[in-house]
């Protein structure tokens, strides 16, 4: 990465965080729900078989809801479980969230050692968080890349989740970023065109 490149992404985390802030716990309550139920409705959603989504922080678009949702519709759940050895995410399953999730290295709930693991290529639909988006579907992580290794062995559509104050107009990059081919926010559901992965 060239110290520029840093620089611009340090810089960037630290206005989102800061945009984040502003928002009251109502307004996050809200535009979660949004989130939630745009992706209900969406048929990408409702013929995935096996989906990945995640266990948000505090500042992150609350998508547990889709939990119960995706397990009600017959779905095999999938979160992601950071595995030490290999330094990356692996995908595990979840059968009840209640019993399957302890807290993680980083502070964030994720499958129990116990919980069987789901092969990446299985995956249908994958919602991905992250600090900062852009339409065309850039996506900016926490700094440690691990998403991004995880999403480079995924064949299924991906789809960034976000508040709309989070979406910018550009993002710098680096090799290893991966793009997404959806984004989400409480009032945007967009496809980001840029490989051709739609029927």
């Amino acid at each position: 990465m060239s110290e520029s490149t840093a620089k611009q992404k340090v810089e960037l985390r630290r206005r989102m965080r800061s945009e984040l802030k502003r928002l009251s716990p109502s307004v996050q309550l809200t535009g979660s729900g949004r989130v939630c139920s745009q992706l209900q409705a969406q048929s990408i959603w409702r013929e995935a078989r096996a989906v990945l989504l995640f266990a948000p922080l505090p500042d992150e678009v609350d998508v547990t809801p889709l939990f119960k949702v995706a397990l009600v519709a017959g779905k095999k759940l999938a979160l992601p479980r950071f595995e030490h050895n290999a330094q990356s995410y692996v995908a595990s399953r979840i059968v009840n969230p209640t019993k399957d999730l302890r807290p993680g290295r980083f502070g964030i709930s994720e499958p129990a050692e116990t919980c069987a693991g789901v092969p990446l290529n299985e995956l249908d639909f994958l919602i991905v968080p992250g600090v900062a988006f852009t339409l065309d579907g850039r996506r900016l992580g926490r700094g440690k890349a691990f998403y991004d290794r995880l999403l480079a062995s995924v064949r299924g559509i991906t789809c960034g989740v976000a508040f709309d104050e989070q979406i910018v107009d550009a993002i710098p990059t680096e090799p290893h970023d991966i793009r997404l081919d959806l984004i989400l926010t409480p009032s945007h559901w967009h496809r980001t065109g840029w490989r051709a992965v739609w029927k």
